[in-house]
């Protein structure tokens, strides 16, 4: 689905590159969580996916980023737009309507979709992430969670191949930011839709990615499954990239030499774990 192939970016008013050397394969349908210190190049990483580099933030463009096959380079915005569905940080600055239904609909008339499916789109959508209740409440009375979800709603209306979102938890609580990534994962499902992920809380990551994807200093460390990158939990904390407590017990048991399997990465891992020493 997403391929980049030595990929280096540096922005105009910049003196260095920001990342460089990318080469990485997402497979389609693949839920992808990227995560590194801060200003480590991550977001960089996504504009380069959903066109917003080189297209919105110009600068030295390196290598290739493709998705499905479209050259990011290449093609327009409009283009990468109906493949790639983007939900950034600020979602206040994302909002373009004052009522959640307008805002559905603004993406779905803009692009030109058959009237007669517009109001099913808006229904599932509104469905899909648990907030069909506040279809006709007004953007300004939500809460920070419920605007997260009407903007993640807003992009899947387009159902797109791709979706891209930077920190969607961010002004969560612990319950919240497991629902929505449980609402996600659960429509990758069902719809094959690739999902990738900015996010610091590396404990859901781990439960929810097919691949994490480690990134330092412009340039990826790992890129693997979950339980193949916490193996390297040493030099993950080194990076500031913390590992989930379920890891971390793990590990201490394994540099006891009480434990000898796989890094583990949820906390069902580390029980079969602790019950495998208790034994």
């Amino acid at each position: 689905m997403i391929q980049f192939r030595d990929f280096s970016f540096r922005y105009r008013e910049g003196a260095d590159l920001v990342v460089r050397d990318i080469n990485l394969t997402i497979p389609d349908g693949c839920f992808v969580g990227i995560t590194g210190a801060a200003g480590s190049g991550k977001s960089t990483l996504t504009y380069a996916v959903n066109g917003i580099i080189p297209h919105c933030y110009p600068g030295d463009f390196y290598g290739e980023v493709s998705v499905e096959g479209l050259d990011t380079m290449e093609a327009s915005l409009t283009d990468l737009s109906q493949l790639v569905g983007s939900v950034c940080q600020d979602i206040d600055s994302q909002m373009v309507a004052t009522v959640v239904e307008d805002e559905l609909l603004y993406g779905l008339e803009n692009f030109a979709v058959p009237r007669e499916e517009i109001p099913g789109r808006v229904t599932e959508a509104l469905a899909a992430m648990g907030i069909a209740d506040v279809r006709d409440r007004t953007i300004d009375s939500l809460s920070g969670g419920q605007k997260q979800k009407v903007a993640v709603a807003s992009v899947l209306a387009l159902r797109p191949r791709v979706l891209v979102l930077d920190e969607p938890t961010a002004e969560l609580d612990p319950a919240s930011s497991v629902a929505v990534f449980d609402l996600l994962a659960r429509y990758a499902r069902e719809h094959g839709t690739t999902v990738i992920v900015v996010e610091q809380k590396i404990a859901l990551l781990s439960d929810y990615a097919d691949m994490l994807v480690i990134v330092d200093g412009g340039r990826i460390r790992f890129a693997d499954a979950p339980e193949a990158v916490l193996a390297h939990a040493d030099t993950l904390l080194a990076l500031g990239v913390n590992v989930p407590r379920a890891t971390t017990l793990v590990n201490a048991l394994a540099d006891r030499g009480l434990y000898d399997g796989p890094a583990v990465r949820t906390v069902a891992g580390a029980v079969a774990a602790a019950k495998e020493v208790l034994a």
